[in-house]
């Protein structure tokens, strides 16, 4: 699994950077790779999640709902 830049993981959909992060779980638990290669695929795995984790939050804070009066006000999820 080739490690992407920070500017190219950024670029990645949401769904294309979570699919990744399924193929490291995948990887991790695969009994037949090395502890490097485990902490290589750990350590890229928890950076795509970051990357995730950021992406929502942007998500999140673009979001709006509907008020009882048809106006459109944030949402913030918490």
């Amino acid at each position: 699994m080739e490690a992407l830049k920070e500017k190219e993981l950024r670029e990645l959909p949401l769904e294309e950077l979570l699919a990744q992060v399924n193929d490291c779980i995948s990887q991790l638990e695969n009994p037949q790779i090395s502890l490097e290669e485990s902490f290589r695929n750990y350590e890229e795995g928890i950076r795509k999640l970051k990357v995730c984790n950021e992406k929502v939050t942007q998500i999140e804070k673009k979001m709006q709902v509907m008020n009882q009066q048809g106006e459109l006000e944030d949402f913030f999820a918490g």
